[in-house]
């Protein structure tokens, strides 16, 4: 097994796991929670379709960001 290239030891939070987590958070909780919104919506153009992706989205992304932001600062308080 080749040694990685790269490692890091952050103090404190890890951003870039919470990046990680708020992405993937996104795609399996945010993902479902918009198209299941979209479904109470009238959306004919493809426009109508993106601006209410966004605007659904966006809530969502910053809610699983936070908490992202949180567990990861829980994590770091513990070491």
């Amino acid at each position: 097994m080749p040694e990685p290239v790269e490692t890091t030891d952050p103090e404190g939070v890890d951003y870039g796991r919470v990046m990680q987590l708020t992405f993937v958070g996104t795609i399996v909780v945010g993902v479902p929670v918009v198209a299941l919104a979209s479904l109470a919506v009238s959306l004919p153009t493809w426009s109508d379709r993106a601006e209410f992706a966004i605007r659904a989205g966006a809530p969502v992304w910053l809610v699983l960001m936070l908490f992202a932001y949180a567990i990861e600062r829980r994590r770091a308080a513990e070491e």
